[in-house]
């Protein structure tokens, strides 16, 4: 299985981007989909996640900003990131869980300019 990222690239502070993640397999049946970052010299941390019911979590820096949402049936699942801020630069990775097993994307850069 493979996740392909697009999306990223340069925002102003304030501004606006959405993340696109698809799996190389419609057919699989992942559990959680989601979304992290990892910013120079930081460990990687959760930005967003969507459960097979649908349940989401976000990481407390990116509440009330970013919106995760997937598509059950495509197999993808995208961030839409608003309110961009500097601290926000990091490689964002998608994720997703199947067979016992997490299978990560290559990431996308997001700068975030101030």
């Amino acid at each position: 299985v493979q996740l392909q990222a697009s999306g990223g690239g340069l925002a102003l502070a304030g501004g606006s981007l959405r993340l696109s993640c698809a799996a190389s397999r419609s057919w699989v049946s992942f559990g959680v989909m989601g979304w992290y970052r990892q910013a120079p010299g930081k460990q990687r941390e959760l930005v967003a996640t969507v459960e097979k019911s649908g349940i989401t979590e976000y990481g407390e820096l990116v509440k009330g900003r970013f919106t995760i949402s997937r598509d059950f049936g495509k197999n993808t699942v995208d961030l839409q990131m608003n309110s961009l801020k500097p601290e926000d630069t990091a490689v964002y990775y998608c994720r997703a869980d199947a067979y016992g097993s997490a299978f990560w994307g290559r990431g996308t850069l997001v700068t975030v300019s101030s």
